[in-house]
């Protein structure tokens, strides 16, 4: 991870929290920051009743907090943390997370991500770009970022997964996104990077799986179309959900309606799950996700 100077009037650092449900955790955590000259300028927090635990996040500025940047963790896992059983991140807004790509042959959520990186809507490195295609190779020369191609068959599968593992650690990357990456990952790959690889794909899964899914859906009449971005597990397309979202559809739509709608849907929701992760808006408990955005 790459970290840029800090600006000293908008550096902050954000605390994402999760513990069992009980009184006090809000105020003392916010007494934690007072006490210690930090001003607090997000504070959200949920409670799953039917589960009685209690989710945070919450961000405050640095430029006259009294504990140094790398203290800061572990006073408040000394001082919080274990009194309260609490799992928590900490994150600062000066850090920028490098991101890997891994794409195939479909380029149009690969052109809207490169696009948003490279009009500074979002704020990330990304080294590299991965494929099990040669096809991209050009939009990645296009933005300047080095392309690797790992063709990928039933024989090699595990010999390339590690090389990709080893590229990845030689580049420092924190996360990854899979922009339409047709190749199932091994249980072995997921568990390198926990609810750190995004995956997209059309909603209509598992209604209408394959791989003609507008055209099944044409066929039956729907009324709906979209998109979901979750995180990858070992069980396939059901990890964590980030984000998803609809637009309506009718009769007069024809396949090629369907497809053009779909992947515009793909785009934006792949590019809002990004934009939480990079903000350190989600929280994942189990097989689910508190977003705060």
């Amino acid at each position: 991870m790459k970290t840029i100077a800090p600006d000293s009037l908008s550096a902050s650092a954000k605390l994402l929290i999760h513990c069992p449900d009980n009184k006090g955790i809000v105020a003392t955590v916010s007494e934690f920051i007072y006490k210690n000259n930090g001003n607090i300028t997000f504070l959200d927090q949920h409670v799953d009743l039917s589960r009685k635990i209690f989710f945070m996040r919450i961000e405050w500025e640095l430029d006259q907090f009294i504990i140094p940047d790398d203290k800061i963790g572990e006073y408040f896992d000394t001082l919080i943390a274990k009194k309260f059983d609490m799992k928590w991140q900490l994150h600062f807004s000066h850090e920028v997370p490098r991101m890997a790509l891994f794409v195939s042959k479909l380029p149009h959520c690969l052109y809207d991500i490169l696009s948003r990186w490279k009009s500074n809507e979002i704020e990330v490195e990304i080294p590299l770009i991965i494929s099990n295609h040669p096809d991209l190779e050009p939009v990645a020369r296009q933005f300047g970022i080095d392309f690797h191609l790992f063709q990928i068959n039933g024989q090699n599968k595990r010999e390339q997964e590690q090389a990709q593992l080893q590229l990845l650690a030689q580049h420092k990357v924190e996360f990854i996104v899979l922009a339409r990456y047709m190749q199932i990952l091994s249980d072995e790959f997921v568990s390198q990077y926990e609810n750190r690889i995004i995956n997209i794909h059309h909603s209509f899964l598992p209604a209408f799986p394959g791989a003609k899914p507008y055209h099944s859906a044409f066929e039956r009449g729907v009324k709906v179309i979209g998109a979901t971005s979750h995180y990858v597990t070992a069980d396939l397309d059901a990890g964590p959900i980030i984000a998803q979202d609809i637009i309506r559809v009718s009769h007069a739509d024809s396949v090629e309606d369907l497809v053009r709608k779909g992947r515009d849907m793909e785009k934006v929701i792949l590019s809002r799950s990004i934009w939480h992760h990079l903000q350190r808006q989600i929280l994942v408990y189990e097989n689910s996700t508190v977003v705060f955005a």
